[in-house]
C-alpha cells in the first residue's frame, strides 16, 4: 500500500502523542510525525522554518496530512466523529469581508474518503485565531460560515504548504460538541502552546465544564489513535 502522505503534522502535546502511538501499532513504515503549535501566527511560523529544513528534498510532488482534534460546529455531529476536510475557510473579523475557501488536494482527500469510508464524514472545517468555548458562538459560527468543525490551524497550513504546491489533506476528531460550553482557556495559550498554569487554573474556575471538555478530549485522543492505526495498516 502506498503511504497516504509523506509528512504528518499535529498539534504538539497530548494529540502528537496519540497519532505516535497509533503509528507505533503499525507494522509497515509510516511517514515521519511533526509536533506543531497551535494557532495561525505559531503556525506560518513554524511552517518557515519547517520548509527551510528539507523535508521534501526526496520528493517531487509531496504530501502533507495533517491531524488532529476539532469542535464540532453543528448538532449534526459528536464527540468522538472524524472528519476529512473538503476545504478549510478563516473566520474573518470585519463583518463586511468575506471569508475565503481553501480546497484541500482533491485525489488525497479520496484517498482518506476511499480507506477510512464510514469511519469519517466529509466536511467544511473553520479556523479561528481564538478558542470557542462559547456553545451559542460554535452555532452561530457553523451557521454563519457553513462550516461542520472549528479548529485553530487548518487554514494557516492549507494556505502556505498549497502555494508551494504541497498536497495537504486534513483529518480530524471532534472532541467537544456544539451543546455545551467548555472553559475558557484563552489565557493558558502562549506562543502556540498551552501553560499549564494558567490551564490548571482555568479548568479549576470552570469544573463542569472542565470535566466535560477531559472527557471529550480523551474520547476524541483514542478515536484519534486508533483511526490513525487504522489508517496506516495494509
Amino acid at each position: 500500500m502506498t503511504m497516504p502522505a509523506d509528512a504528518i503534522l499535529v498539534a504538539q502535546g497530548l494529540e502528537y502523542k496519540s497519532v505516535c502511538k497509533g503509528l507505533n501499532r503499525v507494522a509497515v513504515p509510516t511517514p515521519p510525525v511533526f509536533p506543531i503549535p497551535m494557532g495561525s501566527l505559531a503556525l506560518r511560523k513554524y511552517l518557515e522554518q519547517w520548509l527551510q529544513a528539507g523535508h521534501f528534498s526526496e520528493h517531487s510532488k509531496p504530501r502533507v496530512l495533517l491531524m488532529g482534534l476539532c469542535g464540532s460546529l453543528s448538532p449534526k455531529y459528536r464527540i468522538g466523529e472524524a472528519v476529512v476536510y473538503r476545504s478549510c475557510v478563516y473566520a474573518v473579523a470585519e463583518e463586511n469581508k468575506k471569508a475565503t475557501e481553501l480546497f484541500c488536494k482533491l485525489e488525497l482527500t479520496k484517498i482518506l474518503q476511499n480507506k477510512l469510508q464510514d469511519r469519517v464524514f466529509t466536511g467544511i472545517g473553520l479556523t479561528s485565531d481564538r478558542l470557542i468555548y462559547s456553545a451559542s458562538e460554535k452555532l452561530q459560527l457553523g451557521q454563519a460560515y457553513n462550516a461542520d468543525v472549528v479548529d485553530m490551524e487548518g487554514y494557516a497550513a492549507l494556505q502556505v504548504l498549497s502555494e508551494l504546491g504541497i498536497a495537504v489533506a486534513m483529518l480530524r476528531v471532534i472532541s467537544d460538541d456544539v451543546r455545551h460550553n467548555i472553559p475558557n482557556l484563552t489565557n493558558a495559550f502562549h506562543d502556540g502552546s498551552l501553560q499549564a498554569l494558567p490551564l490548571a487554573m482555568g479548568l479549576l474556575k470552570q469544573p463542569i465544564a472542565a470535566t466535560r471538555l477531559v472527557s471529550g478530549s480523551l474520547r476524541g485522543l483514542r478515536v484519534l489513535q486508533d483511526i490513525t492505526t487504522f489508517l496506516f495498516s495494509n
